[in-house]
């Protein structure tokens, strides 16, 4: 009975991440009625909406936070709500899903980088050999395989874009290490997104008149609603349910679903073509991140309980 209650948690958390996935998707789609910042906008609007109802519910005992605490809070919504759904969103308009999905999943190793660089956390020989692999299968997907080229011709501005996105989450990732010390994943998830919403606000304000709305697409607002649910929500209870039974340890493994859910959507539904460079990158990008982030804390003690914040990259906690 046990085995079977695992197996369902094990499908649970697979089906978060591979949620998360679709939000690449989902953002491609979002961005041809909206400009970016006002996807963000909506799209963490609706998650508020649902959070603080929720926290409200299951953090009756929830402590009130400190003047620090407050400040914190905001540069979790100002990191990893605002800054990086902009450039998430500018991503999903510029660039191909595939490319973004596979850069993007490069996060963890820069997590645990800056995580030893500013809160001392032990770095090992396998965090630094994870984290020149990934880097090296980065540059392969961002170059399409021709390296030299890119190296005379230069950077293209959505590359610069898309590095934008992994160092605002990374900060994200290591300011809510502080955090989560004192707060839950839930807590601290709900704040975050009410700032970062905040910041959003004049700006979506700006760039969006109410003809945008009026004629924006059925299916734009459902991708919006989509993200804010399911992406947003329900997978986030999903994700962090299933580290109260299983761990975080394990449960952290299943985030590399997350890619290769999003390539498999962008090629059946955006016709997007899954080249070699984009194989070889995958495979180097994937292989860094788990012997960066999965042997790089084998030997840790996992004594976190589900602690993490969310987001298309939910960060988990294996110190």
């Amino acid at each position: 009975m046990e085995n079977k209650k695992n197996w369902l948690i094990y499908i649970m958390v697979g089906a978060a991440t591979t949620t998360w996935g679709s939000a690449f998707l989902a953002g491609k789609i979002a961005v041809v009625s909206f400009e970016p910042t006002t996807v963000a906008f909506l799209r963490f609007f609706g998650a508020m909406v649902l959070l603080f109802p929720i926290m409200w519910v299951t953090e009756r005992n929830r402590m009130k936070p400190t003047k620090k605490e407050w400040l914190l809070f905001g540069l979790l919504g100002l990191t990893g709500i605002a800054i990086y759904n902009i450039c998430f969103f500018l991503a999903s308009k510029h660039a191909p899903v595939i490319k973004s999905s596979l850069f993007i999943a490069a996060n963890p190793v820069l997590i645990t980088i800056l995580a030893g660089l500013f809160l001392k956390e032990k770095i090992t020989k396998s965090h630094v050999i994870g984290m020149i692999i990934a880097l090296l299968g980065a540059v392969i997907i961002i170059s399409e395989g021709h390296i030299v080229a890119m190296l005379k011709l230069g950077f293209a501005p959505i590359d610069f874009i898309l590095v934008g996105a992994v160092i605002s989450w990374a900060l994200y990732s290591v300011l809510g290490r502080v955090v989560l010390r004192q707060y839950s994943s839930l807590v601290a998830t709900t704040y975050a997104v009410a700032f970062g919403t905040l910041f959003l606000f004049p700006f979506a304000l700006a760039e969006t008149s109410w003809n945008d709305v009026q004629q924006a697409t059925i299916g734009a607002w459902g991708a919006i609603a989509h993200m804010s649910i399911f992406v947003t929500v329900i997978s986030f209870i999903m994700y962090y349910q299933g580290i109260k039974v299983i761990g975080a340890a394990k449960a952290s493994i299943f985030i590399n679903l997350m890619p290769v859910s999003a390539v498999i959507m962008a090629i059946i539904f955006l016709g997007e073509t899954f080249t070699f460079a984009h194989i070889l990158g995958a495979i180097l990008v994937c292989s860094g991140v788990t012997i960066g982030s999965y042997f790089g804390n084998a030997k840790k003690k996992n004594s976190d309980g589900p602690k993490g914040i969310v987001g298309d990259e939910p960060h988990v906690r294996a110190n």
